[in-house]
């Protein structure tokens, strides 16, 4: 069916009005208790009260790494959607489109209708968000040069495209941005003509006024920092260091090591401005994490989940939930992009090899039939540098696992990702998300002060490699569950209850009658089968041979 625009919640349990949505919602979960040897349920059920301001505001996006691929792509493809651009290919003629985003291309299912059809609306009608074709960028990069000239570098999109492109985009330029060599591979030197002057503290400080000069100049009402700039070494903890607020403050006064990622956050930290780390290095530090506490300030992380870990997430799900034991994880990159080039060097390659590794904890974890305590995949991640490929990343992978009375099964899977262009969408539900949830706030019947969502904004999950979440809380990388968890809250928001699949209303012996709005007339939902084709040589029957009745039920008689 159809996806439809638009839909209201008619519900004694929800509210609209000019300023905002109010939703009552009941959140049914269980806790487990232990006595002595038996595991004992709980139910409980806590009310919520949940609030979604509907007025959009002006959104700015500031990117970090503003003239890389992963930049320059994004822009251009807001660009290309907002002038509803379209251009030949050898294939044919392409339209702009979002492909690739969840709140733009995916969908959600409101229920069924009275024929017992589903009914589907797009992501971004469950609650207001901003259009992506009304964002606002701006950005800082180690290169100077303007985004035009950065894309036809980065050469991601096709040449059409990028001719139409040229004359929106030549006019923007990214800031200078903050270059310490040590965190970056060697490599990247020649590209640094573009820097912040000064001390650390100076720099930050220069951060600051880029962000509070945009919001201003280009009269935003919120701007979000997001890091898609290169991969950087993993920065060392160190207590007194970077350990607390305080000590990260002093320390960037001081003019101590932290990073480039650690100082923008800090920035944006500092001027109320959520910040999300697109990279896999340890951007934010406990420091960084206590500071963005105090100020009640969204930080979301780490490293985009785009291309050969998003399969990963899904496949690793799909094998221990089927009773299969994966052994072995062998997974192999090789990609030619700037991307690709920084991560030749060891040290920025260990950032990214520590977040690609950790995807599949959970789900080991999540089945101790399987694996004993300490038990796990042996799990092997490879990453080439091929310039020839460009942005066209190859992934290979190969999963091995166990089956029952010593058999084992093989996957293999061949991957071509473009990586720009699955990053870009990414990007993009990243700030609208975000975004989003700075405009719910929720109490309940046990605390009834409004509250937001935890500064550390582990609902992003869907989104990265290595989610970060609130200290003590359960890290989840299956992909199935970071989706559910987004649009199960959403739909809360909006008083409806939690996409549970069931469909019981579809499996009753006897069915009741579909529930209609007052005034309405109650039709009942047809049950039956249509009647199926005539299999080969006029043959009726189910898989295994058995005649079957008008409604496609096997017919067994008894002898």
């Amino acid at each position: 069916m159809e996806a439809a625009a638009q839909f209201v919640v008619e519900s004694p349990d929800v509210v609209y009005s000019p300023e905002a949505i109010e939703a009552q919602y009941e959140y049914r979960t269980t806790s487990v208790s232990r006595e002595d040897g038996v595991l004992k349920v709980h139910p409980a059920a806590t009310r919520f009260t949940f609030r979604t301001a509907r007025q959009v505001p002006r959104l700015g996006v500031m990117l970090v790494g503003w003239g890389g691929n992963n930049g320059s792509t994004l822009t251009a493809a807001v660009l290309a959607n907002r002038l509803r651009l379209s251009w030949p290919t050898r294939t044919g003629r392409k339209e702009a489109n979002y492909y690739g985003s969840l709140t733009q291309a995916g969908t959600v299912n409101l229920g069924l209708d009275a024929k017992g059809k589903e009914v589907f609306v797009p992501f971004h009608a469950l609650l207001p968000m901003v259009s992506p074709d009304d964002l606002v960028f701006d950005g800082w990069d180690i290169s100077s040069l303007n985004l035009a000239e950065a894309m036809r570098r980065a050469q991601v999109l096709d040449w059409g495209l990028q001719e139409q492109l040229w004359p929106h985009m030549e006019t923007l330029r990214p800031r200078p941005s903050v270059y310490i060599p040590e965190f970056i591979a060697a490599n990247q030197s020649g590209r640094a003509d573009n820097l912040i002057p000064g001390t650390r503290a100076q720099q930050l400080e220069q951060i600051r006024r880029d962000i509070r000069d945009f919001r201003s100049s280009a009269g935003l009402d919120k701007v979000i920092v997001l890091w898609t700039a290169n991969t950087e070494r993993f920065c060392e903890l160190v207590p007194g260091l970077n350990d607390t607020a305080e000590n990260l403050l002093r320390t960037i006064q001081l003019g101590l090591e932290v990073s480039p990622s650690t100082l923008f956050a800090v920035a944006s930290i500092l001027e109320g401005c959520a910040f999300l780390n697109g990279s896999p290095q340890n951007t934010l530090v406990p420091g960084a994490l206590e500071l963005a506490s105090q100020r009640r300030v969204f930080v979301g992380g780490d490293d985009f989940k785009s291309g050969q870990t998003k399969v990963k997430s899904v496949l690793v799900d799909f094998l221990i939930s089927s009773g299969l034991k994966p052994m072995s994880i062998v997974s192999y990159n090789h990609l030619g992009n700037n991307d690709g080039q920084n991560l030749s060097a060891p040290s920025q390659f260990r950032s990214k090899e520590v977040s690609k590794s950790s995807v599949v904890d959970d789900m080991v974890q999540s089945n101790p039939v399987l694996y004993a305590p300490g038990e796990e995949p042996d799990h092997c991640v490879v990453i080439k540098y091929v310039p020839y490929v460009g942005d066209s990343k190859r992934a290979m992978d190969e999963y091995t696992s166990e089956l029952m009375l010593g058999g084992t099964n093989t996957l293999v899977l061949h991957n071509t990702c473009e990586d720009s262009l699955l990053a870009a969408p990414i990007m993009l539900d990243l700030v609208l998300l975000t975004e989003l949830c700075q405009r719910v706030s929720f109490c309940t019947d046990l605390d009834l002060e409004p509250q937001g969502f935890h500064p550390v904004l582990s609902l992003l999950g869907f989104l990265f490699k290595a989610p970060l979440a609130p200290t003590g809380s359960p890290v989840v990388n299956s992909l199935f569950r970071q989706r559910s968890c987004i649009e199960n809250i959403f739909r809360a928001c909006v008083g409806l209850p939690p996409q549970n699949h069931m469909l019981l209303e579809h499996k009753m012996e006897r069915p009741c009658l579909k529930r209609v709005r007052p005034g309405a007339t109650a039709s009942p939902v047809s049950y039956k089968k249509e009647l199926a084709p005539p299999a080969p040589d006029s043959c009726t029957g189910d898989a295994i041979g058995l005649p079957q009745d008008a409604i496609g039920h096997p017919q067994v008689h008894s002898a």
